[in-house]
């Protein structure tokens, strides 16, 4: 299988050579830890089995939140938390998307942009559910940044997993909405460019922006999806990670690569071919500001809520005469882990550690990125790799 991590090896320093001087110091860090995640750059250990002599190398995991290598098992210990958390009642996924107008400051201005996306958009629903014509009182919200589309295009927008449910103004009644229907989308949407605009106009840039995105009217997309748990299902892969997963990789061929994806209104699946330089662009365009939270909870959501949450989980529970059971995670796809690096694949004899294996020095991890040849470990074909 074709990996990002190796398309950055073969391809990253010719990228870097015509266009890092447009790169930002997150981007460079985010390729230079791909390429180098799971193999010897990193280091590792090197174990033997006593029985037959297996040798097995095990390389260590770069732990970028951009590497589509890593981070499963976080997702999914994310995805078993979220679950115990739902509450026993309809849930929508709501979708705030900046305009396009606003695409080439968000590009220039990301960690500005993306934060005023969620404040002002966050504030917009809040203030709408407030009214009495809706559910009329404090809503909680699960926000989680997306700026991609299934081909990897630059389009940012924030989801929003909201649970029809809210706290009276008077602190002493909890309001439970409708099954398929939140709010008007089209009043949410004009409160939303108020917000954005006014937000905007604080800053020194704001007459850069183009006029026409205050004439054009927002999208926000608000549609029910149950019980909450197959909208986590969908999120939880974007938490920590971004864009692309490995395996939709087809093929690296006359420097194009191929991968599949799936077109949203559809259904369809379908494959992008793009030059190698389009490919990475547009991965890259993806990189996070440094330390930039994507993932935010409001309101009843926040953590300093998950006690008055349980106390309405078992009121709603009573009221449904369904006893108060936590979620589990029972439903949630089996962590997919790297083989026992302690037991030999061949015998099944335990392994012993033999040798650790220190990351190399910078030099020597940037020949390595550059495809020059290593005289560290053997042949693949002479040892299994296995992966910290």
């Amino acid at each position: 299988m074709t990996t990002l991590g190796e398309i950055f090896r073969r391809y990253g320093a010719a990228y870097r050579a015509r266009f890092g001087h447009s790169l930002s110091e997150r981007q460079l860090q985010a390729m230079q830890a791909i390429a180098q995640c799971r193999t010897e750059a990193l280091g590792g250990h090197v174990y033997t089995c006593a029985s037959c002599q297996f040798t097995r190398y095990s390389y260590h995991s770069c732990r970028n939140r951009h590497c589509p290598t890593c981070q499963h098992q976080a997702t999914q210990a994310w995805l078993a938390q979220q679950h115990a958390l739902l509450l026993p009642v309809p849930y929508f996924l709501v979708t705030f998307t900046l305009p396009s107008e606003l695409r080439p400051p968000a590009r220039q201005q990301p960690e500005t942009i993306y934060s005023l996306l969620f404040r002002t958009s966050a504030a917009a629903l809040q203030q709408l559910a407030e009214d009495p014509r809706f559910l009329g009182g404090q809503i909680g919200m699960l926000g989680i940044l997306q700026t991609w589309t299934r081909d990897l295009r630059y389009h940012p927008h924030v989801h929003y997993l909201v649970p029809a449910l809210a706290l009276a103004p008077d602190g002493t009644r909890w309001l439970v909405g409708k099954q398929d229907f939140l709010v008007h989308v089209k009043p949410l949407g004009e409160l939303f460019r108020a917000k954005f605009r006014a937000a905007v106009r604080q800053t020194a840039w704001a007459g850069q922006v183009d006029a026409r995105a205050w004439a054009k009217s927002w999208v926000v997309d608000c549609r029910p999806v149950g019980n909450g748990a197959s909208a986590l299902k969908y999120l939880a892969p974007y938490i920590f990670r971004i864009a692309l997963s490995n395996n939709r990789i087809e093929q690296v061929v006359n420097e194009e690569v191929t991968f599949r994806y799936t077109e949203g209104r559809t259904g369809a699946r379908k494959r992008a071919t793009l030059s190698v330089d389009a490919f990475i662009g547009r991965f890259l365009a993806h990189v996070l500001p440094k330390g930039f939270v994507k993932v935010r909870y409001y309101g009843l959501l926040h953590p300093s809520k998950r006690q008055l949450l349980a106390e309405v989980r078992s009121i709603l529970a009573l009221q449904q005469a369904v006893p108060p059971q936590p979620r589990a995670a029972a439903a949630l796809e089996p962590l997919v882990t790297a083989p026992d690096a302690r037991r030999c694949p061949s015998c099944g004899q335990p392994m012993q550690l033999v040798q650790t294996l220190p990351p190399k020095a910078p030099q020597s991890r940037l020949a390595a990125m550059l495809g020059e040849p290593s005289n560290r470990g053997p042949p693949q074909s002479e040892a299994e790799r296995v992966h910290l």
